[in-house]
């Protein structure tokens, strides 16, 4: 269990940390500058290592993420949103997101600012591609910050192996899976926020913590848990004040900044609380409902195990329970499981607390406690690799995954792209949608009414409640104020220009 005030680390070993009591500013015998905890100082753990297993697995993440870009695998429409995002941001306009509804400002759904510092990277590579590799970028960071720091923590090979244990967790396959999110910032920024704790570099943990409440609303909650750590670290003026702008910073951006950009003037994720489909869903049932599934339980389980459930023995493992919180409240059952990207940023401070209760236990009065510890980083790594036969990146192992960039549907959905014309407007559904927002204006099927877009083209096998049997009539059914002809079908894919002039007043922003 959590042990805030026991560091269990009073005996001296090679590569260990003394006891957390030693002062902020005890220093190794040598008399050269230390890290605030008497550990080896950071230049004596070899960087090369850790950059040579982080490119490694970049690689691997930007591959997954590149096949399943090109066979058109894209699981949702996030890829394509964040593509209009950062586009915007790319060419200085406010971040306008045409997926979500004609106008729509995305700052009035997530409050996510920080996904701007991507533009750079789009002038020079205009393509959702970009996102995907920077997501990949960002996930292998955190690898060398996690890798580094347990090996600052327990020496010998520890770094590398829970560098892989933490490269191969399911939180981080999933993430990559699920295509680009704004969560990718948060994996490293949450890493050195571990390490700098852990490492008792306090400014650096406040200053780490800042820029969090610009990757997603709720994170400010995680800031303020981390001025609650500081806090009982012994840092009470510098823990109360991150606290307090962590709350502030949450209640400000549900409250004031995220009603003010929407036109509907509320935060709509409220509903994700307080209704269950269209019943009205108490916060005391919700409390009450936040174990009443197994498949919350599960989750719950293979977060605590894939660290061999030695991340219990560490305060740090108080930093995810904000995220668990609204995801267990959650009427959604989207946000409970193992799958998406909702988990991709607790891997981290999971990795980092098993590092720390590691440290702590190995100096355990307590025997089997002792003798754990020293094969606890092991057993995490075998958990994560036995765990990868059932995750994403065991589709790299399998030859169809390359061959099915050249199939016929591959082949169908590039004519497709093809036959629509840079610049125009087009409503589509997830399959094309990511091909096509780098150099076209994107609506969602169905949700762009009055538009009258140039181009609606559909994938026929896309999954539809009923099947379209007459593709032309539906898209004259979606856009009565004008008509439609077919242009190009190829496969299941079909599409379909606009022969009516386009209307004169655009639509309001929904």
């Amino acid at each position: 269990m959590l042990e805030l005030n026991k560091s269990g680390t009073d005996r001296s070993e090679p590569g260990r940390l003394p006891a957390q009591g030693a002062g902020p500013d005890a220093r190794p015998a040598d008399g050269s500058p230390g890290t605030g905890t008497g550990a080896a100082a950071p230049e004596r753990v070899p960087l090369r290592p850790y950059l040579i297993v982080a490119a490694i697995l970049c690689g691997l993440y930007f591959l997954y993420s590149y096949l399943q870009y090109a066979r058109f695998g894209s699981p949702s429409w996030d890829l394509g949103i964040f593509e209009q995002e950062v586009r915007a941001y790319a060419d200085l306009r406010a971040p306008i997101v045409d997926i979500k509804g004609p106008g729509y400002l995305i700052l009035g759904d997530h409050f996510s600012p920080i996904v701007a510092l991507l533009a750079p990277l789009y002038w020079i590579w205009p393509s959702a591609e970009s996102l995907l590799f920077a997501q990949a970028a960002f996930f292998a960071l955190g690898a060398v910050i996690v890798g580094r720091t347990t090996q600052q923590l327990l020496g010998g090979r520890s770094g590398l192996c829970v560098t892989v244990a933490y490269g191969l967790s399911w939180g981080i396959q999933e993430a990559v899976k699920s295509d680009f999110h704004e969560i990718a910032f948060a994996v490293p920024l949450l890493a050195l926020v571990c390490r700098a704790l852990l490492l008792k570099r306090w400014t650096a943990a406040v200053l780490w913590s800042l820029p969090l409440v610009l990757v997603k609303e709720d994170l400010g909650a995680t800031v303020a848990v981390v001025g609650f750590l500081l806090f009982v670290y012994g840092r009470r003026l510098q823990g109360a004040l991150l606290a307090a702008f962590g709350v502030a910073a949450f209640v400000v951006t549900l409250v004031v900044l995220i009603p003010a950009a929407s036109s509907a003037g509320t935060y709509d994720y409220w509903q994700k609380i307080d209704k269950n489909g269209e019943q009205d869903v108490s916060m005391l049932d919700s409390v009450l409902g936040v174990l009443n599934s197994a498949v919350k339980i599960e989750m719950l389980v293979f977060l605590i195990g894939i660290t061999a459930f030695m991340a219990l023995r560490s305060p740090l493992t108080l930093l995810i329970v904000p995220t668990l919180g609204w995801r267990l409240l959650s009427q959604d059952s989207n946000h409970w499981g193992m799958v998406w990207h909702y988990s991709a940023i607790l891997m981290p401070v999971l990795f980092l607390a098993m590092a720390d209760g590691v440290r702590r236990s190995r100096a355990s009065d307590r025997p089997w406690l002792a003798s754990y510890a020293r094969v606890a980083v092991p057993v995490a790594v075998a958990i994560a690799v036995a765990m990868t036969q059932h995750l994403p990146l065991r589709d790299l192992l399998r030859p169809d995954t390359y061959s099915a960039v050249g199939d016929a549907r591959s082949d169908a959905a590039r004519a497709a792209l093809k036959a629509i014309p840079v610049g125009a407007r087009v409503e589509t559904d997830i399959t094309l949608m990511a091909h096509l927002t780098s150099d076209r204006t994107v609506y969602w099927i169905g949700g762009a009414p009055g538009t009258a877009p140039d181009i609606v083209a559909i994938n026929l096998d896309f999954g539809w409640a009923r099947p379209i049997q007459d593709p032309v009539a539906y898209a004259q059914q979606l856009h009565p104020e004008a008509r439609y002809r077919l242009k190009h079908r190829g496969g299941s894919f079909v599409v379909m220009e606009r022969t009516t002039p386009e209307p004169s007043e655009p639509p309001e922003r929904p």
